[in-house]
Order: C-alpha cells, then sequence, then structure tokens
C-alpha cells in the first residue's frame, strides 16, 4: 500500500437502490474530483466544503450521470486525508462508469478495507476501533451492533490501554534500574511491583470473562437440533422460524443434510441447525448426513434433544443422550398431543435434566423453549456493559498471552528473579496488550485483518 497515493471504490452496496457513492481518499481527491465533475452554479467544492454541490460527472462532453460531490479536508474526515464523496443515481451502471473515470484521471482502485486500514494508520483510530466498524456493518442483531458500537467509541480501547499504562510504568521503573544501577533513583520493590501486575492481571481476566457473551450475540448461539428420524426435528425448526423452511413428512430420512437459519429471541442471534435424523442406515447419502449431525452436535453451544413420547426409547434414542450429555441441552419430550407410551419420571437417562413438553403439531412448548434458551445461556437475560466487552478471537487470543505473561512475572517476583528477568515478562505482557490496539501489530497482520473488509469501508 501506498498511503501518499489516492484511492477510490464504491462505498455503497452493489445492486439497485436509491443513491450510490463514489468515495476518492488522498492528497490528489480534490484534484481528481475537479476533473469529472461540472457544478451547475460553477461554484466548486473546495468553496463550500463539507457542503453537497449539486452538478452532473461530465466525460468528453457526455453527461454520465446528475450528482451531488462534497469536498471534506483533511484532517475531519473518515481516513484524516482529503476526502470527495460523488453521490450518483444508484444501480450497477452509474456507480461503475463514474468510479472508472475516477480512476482513468489518477486514482487509485481501493484494496479491501483500504479506508479504513488508512483511519488506522493515520491515527485517527486504534485497531479494535477499525475491527469495530466491521462488525457493526455485519451485526445480526441490536444487541451486537451495540457491542459494536461501544468498541468503536472505544470501550474495549480505553480499558487495554489503561492496563498498559500501568505496565508500562512499571517497565519504566524496571529500565532504569536494570540500565542505571549506580543513578540516585527511586528503589524498585518486587513487593510494588507485584501489587501493581496483581491488579492489571485482575482487570485482564475480569475483561476476558466477557468474552464468552460477547462471541454468542456477535456469531450467534450455535444451536443444533438432533434426534432420530421422524421424531419432530424439522418440525421444531418451522415452529421456530415461523415458516416452512423444512420439508415435513412422515417419511423417516427425509432431512439428508444440515440446514442451518439465523433467528433472534429478544435481541439474542440463534445460527439454530436442523440435523439429519441419526439412527444406522445403508443409504450412503443418507450416512453422510447422519455423520453431519454427530459432528455438529459436538460443535454445538447448545444442543436440543428431541424425544417422541408416543414410541418408546430406542437404542437411537440412547446413543444421542449418551453423546451429548457434556453438552449444554434442552430435552424436549415431543408429541405430547399423542399417547404416551413411556413416563419421563422413570427414565433414568434423563434424570434431573432440563425437560419440556412439545407437541408441534398443536404448537405447544415453543415459548417456553425459547425463555429456557435465555435462562441456560444467559441467566435470563444479556447485559451490555460500556466498560466493554470482547467479541473477536483476535482479541482473546492476544489477552490470553497477556495474562499468562504477568502470571510468569507474578512467579520471577515470587522466586525473588533478577529484575532484567521481570523486564522481559513486563516487557511481554505489555506486547501482547498493544495487538489488541494495533501499536504491537506486523504488517502482515494488518493484511489479514483488513482484507476480511468490504472494498470501499
Amino acid at each position: 500500500m501506498f498511503i501518499d497515493d489516492t484511492i477510490a471504490a464504491i462505498a455503497t452496496a452493489t445492486g439497485e437502490g436509491g443513491i450510490g457513492i463514489i468515495r476518492i481518499s488522498g492528497m490528489h481527491s480534490l484534484e481528481i474530483a475537479k476533473k469529472v465533475f461540472r457544478s451547475i452554479s460553477n461554484k466548486q467544492p473546495e468553496e463550500y466544503p463539507r457542503t453537497l454541490c449539486y452538478g452532473h460527472i461530465v466525460k468528453d462532453n457526455t453527461v454520465l450521470d446528475e450528482v451531488l460531490t462534497v469536498y471534506m479536508p483533511a484532517p475531519h474526515t473518515y481516513t484524516k486525508e482529503d476526502i470527495v464523496e460523488i453521490q450518483c443515481h444508484g444501480g450497477m451502471i452509474a456507480t461503475k462508469m463514474i468510479l472508472e473515470w475516477v480512476l482513468e484521471n489518477g486514482a487509485r482502485m481501493a484494496e479491501h478495507g483500504e479506508f479504513t486500514k488508512r483511519a488506522f494508520l493515520n491515527g485517527r483510530i486504534d485497531l479494535s476501533q477499525a475491527e469495530a466498524i466491521k462488525d457493526i456493518i455485519s451485526a445480526q442483531t441490536a444487541k451486537s451492533f451495540l457491542v459494536a458500537q461501544n468498541q468503536l467509541q472505544g470501550s474495549i480501547s480505553n480499558k487495554i490501554k489503561s492496563i498498559r499504562n500501568k505496565v508500562t510504568e512499571d517497565v519504566a521503573k524496571i529500565t532504569v534500574a536494570v540500565d542505571f544501577p549506580e543513578e540516585d533513583t527511586p528503589e524498585v520493590t518486587y513487593e510494588e511491583l507485584k501489587e501493581s501486575m496483581l491488579l492489571c492481571q485482575t482487570e485482564m481476566k475480569q475483561l476476558l470473562e466477557t468474552f464468552e457473551t460477547g462471541r454468542l450475540l456477535k456469531e450467534g448461539l450455535k444451536t443444533a437440533i438432533i434426534g432420530k428420524p421422524n421424531v419432530g426435528k424439522s418440525s421444531l425448526l418451522n415452529e421456530i422460524l415461523q415458516e416452512q423452511r423444512a420439508i415435513v413428512t412422515d417419511i423417516e430420512g427425509t432431512t439428508r443434510d444440515v440446514i442451518e437459519e439465523m433467528i433472534t429471541i429478544d435481541g439474542v442471534p440463534l445460527r439454530i441447525i436442523d440435523t439429519a435424523g441419526i439412527r444406522d442406515t445403508e443409504d450412503i447419502v443418507e450416512q453422510i448426513g447422519v455423520s453431519r449431525s454427530k459432528e455438529i452436535m459436538q460443535q454445538a453451544d447448545l444442543v436440543l434433544v428431541l424425544l417422541d413420547l408416543s414410541r418408546p426409547l430406542t437404542e437411537e434414542d440412547h446413543i444421542i443422550l449418551e453423546q451429548s450429555k457434556e453438552k449444554k441441552r434442552i430435552l424436549l419430550l415431543n408429541k405430547t398431543d399423542l399417547p404416551s407410551v413411556w413416563n419421563p419420571n422413570e427414565e433414568p437417562s434423563i434424570a434431573g435434566e432440563m425437560v419440556i413438553q412439545t407437541s408441534m403439531s398443536q404448537k405447544i412448548g415453543i415459548e417456553t423453549l425459547k425463555e429456557q434458551i435465555k435462562e441456560l445461556v444467559f441467566q435470563g437475560q444479556v447485559i451490555i456493559s460500556n466498560d466493554g466487552m470482547l467479541n473477536n478471537v483476535r482479541h482473546k487470543n492476544s489477552l490470553i498471552h497477556a495474562i499468562k505473561s504477568s502470571e510468569d512475572a507474578l512467579d520471577s517476583i515470587e522466586q525473588a528473579l533478577p529484575l532484567d528477568i521481570l523486564e522481559t515478562d513486563f516487557k511481554n505482557c505489555w506486547t501482547y496488550l498493544g495487538e489488541i490496539t494495533g501499536e504491537t501489530v506486523s504488517e502482515e497482520l494488518l493484511d489479514t485483518i483488513f482484507k476480511n473488509f468490504c472494498i470501499g469501508k
């Protein structure tokens, strides 16, 4: 990437729409805009910064489109560079033609996430805030949007920088003591360093504890519907979705592949997965589906196990109960509208389990199930803290490494090891914390992060 060149891209989503936006950023953005834009009033965008100017995009005396153009001078822009945005008619053609004309006049096509990357490199936002922008765009619910918005406003950054500043002060004290032992400087005591690192470690662990909830809000609670064939799994999916998403028949083995849909329960996203019925079968295709069902069950955050009250428990039922017993699960005793042939109170394999009696045909138990999911996973409510909630695996891993370094430092203190060894432990903690905000990060990692952004952002 050449930070001193000028980039351009379509900033709006592909497809039909009311308007399309072409964004230009860099030192030559105004110069390029003046080559392609003709104002109706003859007043130029630089005369009225941050004000929409009405006119046309003209190429070789041919009007490409009627537009509004705005010039935003640095540094108070998204990238901290000069930016020009051209608002044209939406759709595929107008935006593409204008972008091509802008590129012909000196701009370079922006890479994925390059506008946001420039905002980071130019110091307007840190790396955790840059990643929050992507989360805002891809948010599935209001709660996940709020977590990302808090992160963009600095909830994670402020917490990490506060901890890191304390570690920085300790590193500075240790470095002075190691490099200038003869100087008349305040003595660094092991007790003082221990107290400081314990405080930092506590704050890091408290932040790490928020990850699981943050991840579920961001990615969705992976919820697998598991059971033997024809027990009502697809009917359950349809009832939860309130639409006929899965085919329902009396023929066993109708569902041969997984069906995944996203729904929300009071703002909490669920990635709910209908799986093939688990049973022994000679059908090769069905065998593949059964194998995938077992894999998904083990990967799921929550398992909904369906049992049929109108049929005796079979070997398949007992295998499913055994294989899912270590998972967070809810047992659904289905087909309560039919005569029951077994008593759940007398079945030792489900003793003490969370059980809900359901009937898909009578729509019984669905609302109870939704409440139980919230209670089991989130203890009934999800509280979004303004102090920050981790939802990024990269942040989690860096924080785990920082905590490990803090443990190494405390071990070194307990053993009264030389200060130069403590210095290494403290610096490692400092480095890992800096990875979260981007203060200690490689160009390769930056490329990996921003290539997952859309072009134009």
